[in-house]
């Protein structure tokens, strides 16, 4: 597969099933904060111990799903010709549980943090921003009219949570010796 095809060059780009849509789409915009994101949490992988990059690993999977969620058109979301998986609660369940395995382990700060802590943590923390800016771009999304599911909302919410409390808890654990690969 070609890395270009020259498609985009008019400013448009195409959803899922080829539906073409500007460059400046409300749900263009979405599904490319949720890239950002998924970079930084690789960024952040590269600094995390081998535990918590396991974990941001499977974060990163994840906002494939929410990203296609997001990416397919209305009415068409589930179809198995489409996008198989969409953000389901047990998802949401998951990040809920990491986030209470975190706490368990360390004293949760009751303050502002100044992220810089080490490197793990300090990506992390960038991480957490550009998700809550995906966050808010999906709650513009739907207060714009579009379909989007409580599931993604609430996904959206929790893991910007738990980006906080990995960075947290990397500050305690350090970068270490291992790079997380």
């Amino acid at each position: 597969m070609k890395t270009f095809n020259r498609k985009g060059d008019k400013g448009e780009t195409s959803l899922l099933r080829g539906m073409r849509v500007s460059k400046a789409d409300a749900r263009c915009e979405a599904c490319g904060t949720i890239d950002e994101a998924v970079s930084c949490l690789g960024l952040a992988k590269g600094f995390c111990q081998a535990e918590v990059a396991g974990i941001l690993h499977s974060l990163q999977q994840d906002l494939f799903v929410v990203a296609a969620e997001l990416a397919t058109p209305a009415g068409r979301v589930g179809e198995p010709a489409i996008n198989a998986r969409v953000v389901q609660p047990e998802m949401v369940q998951t990040l809920e549980d990491w986030i209470e395995d975190i706490e368990a382990k360390i004293a949760m700060p009751r303050a502002f943090v100044i992220p810089g802590e080490c490197r793990g943590s300090a990506a992390l923390d960038v991480a957490r921003a550009v998700i809550r800016r995906a966050e808010r771009r999906v709650v513009s999304l739907r207060e714009a009219g579009q379909p989007v599911s409580q599931e993604v909302l609430s996904y959206l919410n929790r893991l910007a949570d738990l980006a906080f409390a990995l960075a947290r808890y990397q500050d305690k654990v350090g970068d270490g010796d291992n790079p997380g690969h």
